[in-house]
């Protein structure tokens, strides 16, 4: 009985420790942002009281896996992202398989509670390239790259077969970024950027109409005011109504016109809600969610954690940019949420253990 006791006790001493070398910063603006967002939600959510109830879970759930995540040292995070990513591949063609169509687009599994497998690999992608070039160590050449490349390549193409192309962006996104944290030629990176702007015409003439249609009214909304165009106007329609302060919480007034306001046009019903003000503010937070990422990575002491860390950092970048670009009417409408904010439940989990991952990287860097 008494080992036991000694047992729990040197457990705690543990567990307390390592909370004490947590990155407060860090942890102070994700809080930050969350409390914020459910704020948010809650008024936007008047009409879906429900989405309110599941939001509170989210958080738990979210905020449970964070904890939980961040006791766990980043060298078990490095030895398990193989198998991430193998699960992952294996739950995409599950859903090819098996998966739940919704509105003409299969890309949830029921496994007893509905998932996006797609939302996985944002995270599951960066951690295996991570590993490859941890692995490869200062061996690294130029045809690892390559390999690295294609390594990417597999869940992309599964996801753009799901018409997921917001997810595919940012899985993309995130997969290239730790290629080129991990030292990628420039004058290659310059070789790629050319070759990608040739192909623009091609890539334009395979793109699906709708997608066509979402870059044209980008340009020019009101080319379908009722139709493609509706979700930008009445967006901004709602940003420009706030003003300077404001209307106040739970005073807007465009909600009921607002489409998707409590997920991927939350940031819409803030700025009408809280203005100018509020949306100077709200940025600030999100530029120093990614600061801090990035001042972690500097600060890890492995390769992994640090082409990790980094990885993460780009990931909240996009999320954010590509969000708040697409609801304020300067890039085109795709299903990206707002980091921390938006109601979903897969996006935030996965939001969540990336914080966790990076305190359990902030807390190694001080032992």
């Amino acid at each position: 009985m008494m080992g036991v006791k000694r047992l729990l006790g040197l457990a705690t001493q543990w567990l307390l420790a390592r909370v004490l070398r947590y990155d407060l910063m860090l942890l102070t603006i994700v809080m930050c942002l969350i409390t914020v967002g459910f704020i948010t939600l809650f008024s936007a959510g008047y009409s879906f009281p429900w989405r309110i109830e599941d939001q509170m879970r989210n958080i738990i759930v979210a905020l449970t896996a964070m904890f939980i995540v961040s006791f766990v040292p980043i060298r078990w995070v490095r030895k398990v992202s193989v198998a991430a990513f193998a699960a992952g591949c294996l739950l995409l063609l599950a859903t090819e398989l098996v998966g739940v169509t919704v509105k003409g687009a299969t890309r949830w599994l029921d496994i007893g509670v509905r998932i996006q497998p797609s939302e996985i690999m944002k995270l599951a992608v960066p951690m295996m390239l991570a590993w490859y070039y941890w692995k490869r160590a200062e061996q690294t050449v130029w045809w690892d790259h390559l390999l690295a490349l294609a390594i990417l390549s597999v869940p992309v193409a599964f996801i753009l077969k799901q018409q997921v192309v917001g997810t595919a962006i940012l899985v993309s996104i995130a997969g290239l970024a730790v290629i080129f944290f991990a030292g990628i030629n420039a004058k290659l990176v310059t070789a790629c950027c050319a070759i990608g702007i040739a192909l623009m015409p091609l890539l334009w003439t395979m793109l699906h109409d709708y997608q066509r249609e979402r870059i044209l009214t980008l340009i020019d909304p009101t080319l379908d005011p009722l139709g493609k165009g509706f979700h930008t106007l009445q967006a901004l329609i709602a940003i420009g109504s706030g003003g300077l302060s404001g209307k106040g919480w739970m005073e807007g007034t465009h909600l009921d016109f607002i489409p998707e306001r409590t997920s991927d046009f939350i940031f819409a019903v803030f700025g009408e809600e809280f203005g100018f003000v509020g949306g100077v503010l709200l940025l600030i937070l999100y530029l120093s969610l990614i600061a801090r990422s990035f001042y972690i990575a500097a600060h890890a002491r492995s390769r992994y954690a640090r082409l990790l860390a980094a990885a993460i950092g780009v990931i909240f970048f996009t999320y954010s940019f590509v969000n708040i670009g697409m609801v304020s009417g300067i890039l085109p409408v795709v299903g990206v949420p707002l980091p921390f904010m938006s109601y979903g439940g897969t996006a935030l989990l996965i939001l969540g253990i990336c914080t966790g991952i990076l305190l359990s990287i902030s807390v190694d860097a001080k032992d």
